[in-house]
């Protein structure tokens, strides 16, 4: 898959998020090693801890579709109504941790700024000194 289709699906995914509260509306779109891809958006709750992030509404579609291994990640975030160019925006770090558990440090993730434009970083870049299932073993 292209980088720019995984973008606007990350763009088309954002359309679909809950946020009454803080009007900041993020998509995610993570392709898993076998080719699907898992689309997630963000949605919050009055009691604002019960919320989840768009990458991690991606990645537990995914892990409980049976995707363990993913090759790469798009992320697109901005106030709801906003239409490109959108702010890099990536994911928090309770997200960094949970794609930590399943992502290798080298996966490419696209800090979507528009359909055919974004940042990229990897996951390593993001967290740093990071703590995994590597260290376990």
């Amino acid at each position: 898959m292209e980088k720019a289709e995984l973008a606007r699906l990350a763009i088309q995914a954002r359309e679909m998020a809950y946020t009454p509260y803080s009007h900041f509306n993020v998509g995610a779109a993570l392709l898993a090693k076998d080719g699907r891809v898992f689309t997630g958006c963000n949605i919050e709750n009055a009691a604002y801890t019960p919320s989840n992030c768009a990458e991690r509404t991606a990645l537990f579609k995914a892990v409980s579709e049976g995707a363990r291994e993913f090759s790469m990640l798009a992320v697109v975030g901005a106030p709801a109504g906003q239409q490109p160019p959108f702010p890099v925006t990536g994911p928090c770090g309770v997200c960094r941790q949970a794609l930590n558990e399943f992502c290798e440090l080298e996966m490419p993730i696209l800090l979507v700024t528009g359909p055919d434009s974004w940042t990229e970083v990897t996951l390593g870049e993001l967290l740093p000194y990071n703590f995994g299932p590597r260290d376990l073993a």
